[in-house]
């Protein structure tokens, strides 16, 4: 297996497959699960002659339980490593939900200042902020994120087993078709995870400010979210972004769900393939 060391000991799992010299896709993972989220994405862009390449976030899947850094900081940092070591430029990022985040610091910090990034997507991503404040008061009441805290603290396994098999797609909807494989994938994914990163991630993705971030990424940017979102609500999230954005195109899917990456592929890739290649 594969593995960066960062400057602060974590050591980062990440698949590379594909050609090294072809246009890398880099995909970045929702909390609290790993690249293997993105395998169906990779499959897809592999097979259309791509290079792909995903990691797993400090502290989740198979990357080292590190104690420290479970901050957007710390992920982007851990990002930029990454395509240092496999010399990544005129790179495509792709992030979902806390990993749009992880994107949109990188991008923003690490990945157009030092000439790496074509272009960026962000699929159901939580900037620019999701917790409520003075002056964000259509944001989300930290009693919310607390909750989920505490639920990861008293019982994580049953915690991730209820998010997936309820909001996360939409299975709690009337009518929709549960599937218990993704059921099982989704909690296999973040019970190999650290709870304390997955403790700590809660704050970095709902806390972060990352309005100035969006403000500074001038790489086309597609912006994806479905109006059936019940983990970031797509008004809050994906609207503002594409306001935020110098150069953004906004698509919002009727009815999909948070993770309509997995329930709605054949849709999403055609459209992340249409807009890599235009």
């Amino acid at each position: 297996m594969a593995y960066i060391t960062t400057d602060d000991g974590a050591e980062i799992f990440y698949k590379d497959w594909g050609p090294r010299d072809a246009q890398p896709i880099v995909f970045h993972h929702g909390w609290p699960l790993s690249s293997d989220d993105w395998d169906t994405q990779m499959l897809f862009f592999l097979a259309n002659g791509y290079r792909v390449v995903a990691h797993d976030r400090r502290g989740h899947g198979r990357s080292s339980q590190i104690a420290t850094g479970h901050d957007m900081d710390h992920y982007a940092a851990d990002v930029s490593a990454l395509a240092a070591q496999l010399n990544l430029t005129n790179a495509v990022h792709i992030g979902h939900s806390t990993g749009g985040g992880e994107v949109t610091r990188y991008v923003a910090k690490f990945g157009e200042p030092q000439g790496r990034v074509a272009k960026a997507v962000l699929v159901s991503a939580v900037p620019p902020l999701m917790l409520q404040t003075e002056a964000h008061p259509a944001g989300v009441p930290i009693e919310v994120f607390d909750g989920l805290r505490k639920a990861l603290a008293d019982n994580r396994s049953q915690f991730y087993l209820d998010l997936a098999s309820g909001p996360f797609y939409g299975f709690n909807r009337d009518g929709a078709t549960v599937s218990q494989g993704v059921i099982q994938n989704w909690w296999r994914q973040g019970m190999i995870g650290s709870a304390l990163a997955h403790y700590e991630g809660i704050k970095a993705f709902s806390e972060t400010d990352q309005t100035e971030d969006l403000r500074a990424i001038t790489v086309p940017t597609l912006v994806l979210a479905g109006d059936d979102d019940q983990i970031v609500p797509y008004v809050e999230a994906a609207l503002k972004q594409a306001e935020l954005l110098p150069n953004a195109t906004l698509k919002i899917y009727p009815g999909f769900s948070h993770g309509m990456l997995t329930m709605n592929a054949e849709i999403l890739n055609a459209d992340l393939l249409a807009f890599v290649r235009g």
